[in-house]
């Protein structure tokens, strides 16, 4: 089944996902990724509580960008979301 497993990596290949310490960061993020980057469609925004939290200040916030053409810079998009505190999440 190796052939599954490759499928899989080039569906995860296709979308980044930056999280961020809060909504403001991630907005911000999202704004700027729309400024620098052509991107197909608008980056989403997702909050992403802490396990056995329900307090919404104990939330991380994740942008999510497609890149189904693997056109974004990895490198790029990691600087941005140390730039606001968050980290880029890898597969």
């Amino acid at each position: 089944m190796p052939g599954r497993f490759r499928h899989n990596g080039a569906v995860s290949d296709a979308r980044h996902v930056l999280v961020l310490p809060d909504r403001d960061a991630a907005e911000q993020v999202a704004e700027e990724l729309a400024d620098t980057f052509a991107l197909p469609q608008e980056p989403q925004l997702v909050r992403d509580a802490l396990a056995g939290e329900d307090d919404a200040e104990d939330a991380q916030w994740l942008v999510v960008v497609e890149d189904t053409e693997g056109l974004l810079d990895e490198t790029r998009l990691e600087a941005l979301a140390t730039g606001h505190e968050g980290w880029l999440e890898r597969p």
